[in-house]
């Protein structure tokens, strides 16, 4: 967002955020605990396990490489990519801080996944965390604003080569290395008067690009282009399988109702998708729970599903139905898709 800021949206920005009363699926004090509890076991299994399938895309790439079989190189590079694309559902769990009991396991795998994929967890996180209490409700949610648009030919737009997310990325995070803060949402939460809260972005927006700079330079003097390709440029290509998981959560849904059910949409994935995605297809119960790790909102959705509005089931059901909502409000812009919920 680049919008200077105006006397209206700064006044906006000013008043008291509205105390929201959420609906959420009761379940029992001992369910309650338990799904609350965190395993460091668990969480090396998923990130461990995102982090290892990454390392091997990787490692089939440059075994290719070496063996000069090219077709087999730029196929495991785009499958590199489409694992890569998932690392903003990798930080978006670590910055929660509930994926680790142990806290500086949380702390360094999300600023690793933040380095790899070009994201700063710091406005990341203080976004997110109001996305969370204002969930569509604007202006104290900007992160997600609707009506939202996306069609499949997005994914061959974006989900090859995402040339404009690249240049996008690169300029954001020149701009937040530069302390500059511009739009009503980045001004909202890094006031002008409040410089402190901008420190820790900034220098991590710093971090990024020396880091990246010198990952290209080493590697380019030592002949070694693969590895910028895979670690520096990663997070522009092959995204199209996030694409498609994750513009499901909100899009054709509710905005300012007070039940997650209404804005938040649940679906089900194959197990493979759905480790890659953070198990982040279960998007109801993680907006009603926010603070269940993610490998617990499986058991989650089995303890509350039968409070859930009918759940898709796989891509090909769920974007039937967005794409048909989308067709209904094309002809009739104050269409509002109904939600069935259980009596």
């Amino acid at each position: 967002m680049t919008d200077k800021i105006s006397l209206p949206t700064y006044t906006a920005k000013l008043r008291k955020p509205k105390n929201i009363d959420w609906y959420r699926t009761k379940i029992s004090t001992e369910n309650f605990k338990q799904l609350h509890q965190r395993s460091d076991a668990r969480a090396f299994l998923q990130a461990g396990g995102f982090l290892a399938i990454l390392i091997a895309m990787g490692a089939g790439a440059f075994l290719c490489q070496q063996r000069g079989l090219w077709w087999g190189m730029v196929m495991f590079i785009f499958a590199y990519g489409t694992v890569n694309a998932f690392m903003i559902n990798a930080v978006h769990e670590l910055g929660h801080g509930t994926v680790f009991k142990t806290k500086w396991l949380n702390f360094a795998f999300c600023h690793l996944f933040s380095f790899l994929g070009w994201i700063n967890h710091e406005t990341f996180q203080t976004s997110h965390l109001r996305h969370h209490r204002y969930t569509l409700h604007a202006p104290d949610d900007l992160e997600v604003v609707l009506p939202m648009r996306a069609m499949i030919m997005h994914v061959f737009k974006v989900g090859i080569i995402n040339f404009q997310w690249m240049i996008d990325c690169f300029k954001l995070t020149t701009r937040i290395a530069r302390g500059k803060f511009e739009g009503e949402w980045e001004l909202t939460l890094y006031p002008p008067d409040e410089p402190e809260k901008r420190k820790v972005p900034v220098r991590w927006a710093r971090i990024m690009i020396a880091g990246h700079a010198l990952v290209v330079v080493v590697s380019l003097y030592f002949g070694l282009w693969l590895i910028p390709v895979l670690v520096t440029f990663g997070t522009f290509y092959g995204g199209w399988l996030q694409f498609l998981c994750n513009n499901t959560q909100h899009i054709g849904l509710q905005d300012n109702v007070s039940d997650f059910r209404l804005c938040c949409r649940t679906f089900t994935l194959n197990p493979l998708v759905r480790f890659l995605y953070w198990q982040m297809n279960y998007h109801t119960e993680h907006h009603m729970y926010a603070a269940v790790p993610c490998y617990q909102l499986p058991r989650l959705h089995e303890l509350i599903r039968q409070d859930l509005p009918p759940v898709p089931h796989g891509l090909v059901e769920v974007w039937k139905e967005i794409l048909t909502i989308q067709a209904r409000q094309d002809q009739d812009p104050t269409y509002v898709h109904p939600i069935l919920l259980p009596k």
